[in-house]
């Protein structure tokens, strides 16, 4: 899938983008049909421990999924918005199964 990876107001190392590039892959084998996707990377400047959030879009023919989780790590919000866009992606199938 073409994926986009913006890092803001910060240079994200290529082991991040990598790690986070086969979590979205794997999720075209819930749905094949996904045109693009972009991930944004974000330090949230907060005092909590979950300050990093990984927002996850995906494009697909008519509509655009959007996911946004935050947590302690990148990898750890990744995980949590690539499951989070799994389920979107899930029920994005079935209700275009159910249209046809």
């Amino acid at each position: 899938m073409k994926l986009q990876m913006h890092s803001i107001h910060f240079e994200a190392d290529r082991q991040l983008t990598d790690f986070i590039q086969q979590k979205v892959d794997k999720l075209e084998t819930f749905y094949d049909r996904v045109v693009e996707g972009e991930v944004f990377l974000k330090h949230n400047n907060n005092d909590g421990t979950d300050n990093k959030t990984v927002e996850i879009k995906l494009y697909v023919p008519g509509s655009t999924l959007f996911s946004k989780e935050d947590a302690a790590s990148f990898e750890a919000a990744a995980d949590a918005a690539v499951e989070a866009m799994r389920r979107q992606l899930k029920k994005f199938k079935e209700k275009q199964m159910a249209h046809h």
